[in-house]
């Protein structure tokens, strides 16, 4: 197999795993989830199903949105359907990524603030540097950046933009969730603030330094998918 290849499907395969355990551990930390899993992390709560299972059903139903949105407009061609398609089988596998980290990472929601405010830190890192890798390298989507491009193109809006309005609007219908449902906030608190602010330069830093030779040595050409990449994180103010 070409060389090139090989070092391709190796950092996306890497950036899955880095990103699942930065979302793993933002959770562990009990200072709040990333907003995009927020839904996910409410409805495992309410009904008790695992937060992996809740976390693949909420990305099948990010990829009927996007197949129902390329059909709204008109471009859902063959190589498009299959993009689409193939992000079941990865939502699949990332998602029991999430279930491998649950088990394996310590519950630091009793520890010492220090200890959880070090771990969320290493969380945002660590999904900055997951989500960078894996949309670098040009292959599928995760279903939480392939929503935010399909609702940009809908609405002919930057991708940024969008990133930040379906983050919002996933962090209000948990809100509601669990105000509504469970007496409580969950899931929300300084780890979806710190992850929403954070993301987004991890990203912009990791492009600017070893993304760069990574994709050069991956052979991905051009900005390595920095268009989606960037836009689809918290942008630059």
């Amino acid at each position: 197999m070409d060389k090139k290849l090989v070092i391709r499907f190796a950092a996306y395969l890497a950036g899955l795993l880095i990103l699942a355990f930065g979302l793993t551990m933002n959770v562990m930390t009990g200072l709040g989830v990333s907003p995009i899993i927020s839904v996910s992390y409410v409805a495992s709560e309410i009904t008790g199903i695992a937060f992996a299972d809740a976390t693949f059903i909420l990305y099948a139903l990010f990829v009927i949105a996007e197949l129902l949105i390329h059909l709204r407009l008109r471009c859902l061609t063959r190589m498009q359907l299959i993009k689409d398609v193939a992000q079941l089988p990865l939502s699949l596998l990332f998602t029991r990524f999430l279930a491998l980290f649950q088990a394996i990472l310590p519950d630091l929601s009793s520890s010492a603030m220090a200890i959880r405010l070090l771990a969320l830190l290493l969380a945002v890192i660590a999904t900055g540097v997951g989500a960078a890798s894996t949309l670098s390298m040009r292959l599928i989507p995760n279903p939480g950046d392939g929503i935010v491009q399909a609702f940009a193109d809908l609405f002919r809006r930057p991708v940024g933009m969008m990133k930040n309005i379906i983050d919002g609007v996933n962090v209000c219908i948990s809100l509601i969730l669990g105000i509504a449902l469970l007496s409580r906030i969950a899931g929300i608190g300084a780890g979806t603030v710190l992850s929403f602010l954070g993301v987004g330069r991890i990203v912009a830093l990791y492009n600017a330094t070893i993304g760069k030779r990574i994709a050069a040595a991956a052979g991905v050409s051009g900005d390595g998918g920095n268009r989606t990449l960037q836009a689809g994180l918290p942008s630059r103010p």
